[in-house]
C-alpha cells in the first residue's frame, strides 16, 4: 500500500470501520443486479426485471436522505441498526413472493422496503471527515480509498451476484447481498470510537442540507449520472444472454469497476492545485464521452474494452464530488449531504435501468446502449449550467472555522 494510503490508517479504528463498510456495500452493487437476474431468469421479462430494479433505487433514494438526517442527530448505531433489520425483512419477502410466483404488485411492496438501506458508504466518509477535517490532504486520499473500496464491491459485487444467481439458484444473489448488509451495518455500528458525536437538535437549523445550491448541482447531475450507470448494468446483461453468454455479464462489469479502480488509487496520490469545480466538470464530461464507444462494440470483448476505458473516469470524479459536498453543506448535514449525492445516483440508476429495461425488450441489446449515451449527455449539460455555482467559494462551508486550518494545512503541503 503506498505511503499516503498508510498514513491514513495511522488513526486508531480506521482499518476496522473501513473494513466493515466495504461488507456494508457491497448490497449496493449487488442488490440491483441480482434482482434483474433472479427475475430475468424467473419470468424472462426485462421490462419486469428493470422496473424492479428501478423502485429499490427509487426506494433507496427516498428514505437514504431521512436516514442520513436521523443519523446526524442521533447518532449512526441508534438509526442503523432499526433500519437495517426493515430492509432484511423486505428483501426475505421479496425472494419469498419471487419464488413462489405471487402476484407482481408483492414484488413491487417488498422491493420498496427492500430498498429502504442505509447509506454506508456516507457513514464511513462521515467518521473520515471527522477524523481528517483538519487536514485536506489525509482527508482527499481517504476519499480516494472509499472510492476504490466502492470499486473493489462493484468489481466482485455483480460477479457474486450474476454468478451465484445463475449456477447456484436465482435468489441466491440478493440473498448473499442482504447477508453482507447485515454483518457491515451490525459491524460498523459495534465500533463506537470512531462514530461520529451526534449534533444537537439546536445546531440544525435552515432545514435540508440540499438548500446548498452548489450541492443541487451535484445531486442533480448525479441523477443523469445514475441513470449511466443503471442503463448499462442491465444493458450488459442482455447483451451478454444475447450472445449466449450471460454469465460473463458480471466479469464484463467488473472490468468496467476495475477500469474506476485504477484510476482511483492513482488519483489519491495526488495533490492537484486548481478549483475542485473544473476537475469535476471535466470528469462529467469525460463519463459522458465514454458512452459513445459501447455503440460500436460487437462482442463482449470489445465491449470490455470500452468499458475499462469508460470506468477510468467514475472514482476520480466521485473523489472530487465528496470534497465539493464537504465544502458546500454544513458540518452538522454532513452525513445527509453526502447521502443526497448517493440519492441522486440511486433515482438515475432507477431511470436508467428501467429506461434500459423497456428499450431491450422493445429493440434488443445493442439499442439499448443508447440510454447511457443520452444520459452522459444530460449529465454533461446539467454540469456546465450549474457550474457557476460550483466554481466559486461556497456561501456556507461544510469545515465552517475549521475552513482555515485546512487550507494552511494544504499550503504547507503544496508550497
Amino acid at each position: 500500500m503506498p505511503s499516503p494510503y498508510r498514513a491514513i490508517f495511522s488513526a486508531p479504528g480506521s482499518r476496522e470501520f473501513s473494513a466493515a463498510g466495504f461488507f456494508g456495500r457491497m448490497p449496493l452493487s449487488m442488490m440491483g443486479i441480482g434482482v434483474v437476474t433472479m427475475i430475468s431468469q424467473l419470468t424472462g421479462r426485462y421490462g419486469l426485471a428493470g422496473a424492479l430494479s428501478a423502485t429499490l433505487a427509487m426506494s433507496a433514494a427516498v428514505c437514504g436522505p431521512q436516514v442520513s438526517r436521523l443519523v446526524d442527530r442521533y447518532g449512526q448505531r441508534r438509526v442503523l441498526r432499526p433500519v437495517t433489520l426493515v430492509a432484511v425483512a423486505a428483501v426475505a419477502g421479496l425472494l419469498i413472493c419471487a419464488q413462489q410466483g405471487a402476484p407482481e404488485w408483492t414484488l413491487f411492496v417488498f422491493s420498496v422496503g427492500a430498498g429502504c438501506v442505509p447509506s454506508v458508504g456516507s457513514m464511513v466518509r462521515s467518521r473520515w471527515a471527522e477524523i481528517y477535517r483538519r487536514s485536506g490532504r489525509d482527508l482527499h486520499t481517504a476519499y480516494a480509498w472509499e472510492s476504490i473500496v466502492d470499486e473493489v464491491c462493484f468489481i466482485f459485487g455483480p460477479i457474486i451476484s450474476i454468478g451465484l444467481s445463475t449456477a447456484w439458484f436465482p435468489e441466491a444473489g440478493p440473498l448473499i447481498a442482504a447477508a453482507f448488509l447485515l454483518v457491515g451495518v451490525f459491524w460498523l455500528t459495534a465500533q463506537r470510537a470512531t462514530e461520529p458525536v451526534p449534533h444537537p437538535k439546536s445546531q440544525h437549523t435552515g432545514g435540508s442540507a440540499l438548500r446548498s445550491r452548489g450541492l443541487q448541482v451535484l445531486v442533480a447531475t448525479f441523477v443523469a449520472t445514475g441513470a449511466i450507470f443503471g442503463g448499462v448494468d442491465v444493458v450488459t446483461v442482455a447483451f451478454a444472454e444475447e450472445r449466449g453468454h450471460k454469465a460473463a455479464a458480471s466479469l464484463v462489469l467488473a472490468v468496467y469497476a476495475l477500469g474506476s479502480c485504477l484510476a482511483g488509487a492513482v488519483f489519491g496520490l495526488l495533490h492537484l492545485k486548481g478549483n475542485p469545480g473544473t476537475r469535476w466538470l471535466v470528469g462529467v464530461c469525460a463519463m459522458a464521452v465514454s458512452m459513445i464507444p459501447l455503440q460500436l462494440a460487437g462482442n463482449l470483448p470489445l465491449l470490455a474494452v470500452a468499458l475499462f476505458v469508460a470506468g477510468l473516469a467514475i472514482a476520480p470524479t466521485m473523489v472530487t464530488t465528496m470534497a465539493l459536498v464537504e465544502a458546500h453543506v454544513p458540518r452538522t448535514k454532513l452525513t445527509e449531504g453526502m447521502t443526497w449525492t448517493s440519492t441522486g445516483l440511486a433515482v438515475g440508476v432507477a431511470l436508467g435501468s428501467s429506461a434500459a429495461g423497456w428499450v431491450v425488450d422493445a429493440a434488443g441489446a445493442k439499442a439499448g446502449y443508447a440510454v447511457p449515451a443520452v444520459a452522459g449527455a444530460l449529465a454533461a449539460a446539467v454540469a456546465f449550467l450549474g457550474y457557476r455555482r460550483l466554481a466559486g467559494p461556497a456561501a456556507t462551508g461544510g469545515r465552517g472555522q475549521d475552513d482555515r486550518h485546512l487550507r494552511t494545512d494544504d499550503d504547507e503541503h503544496v508550497a
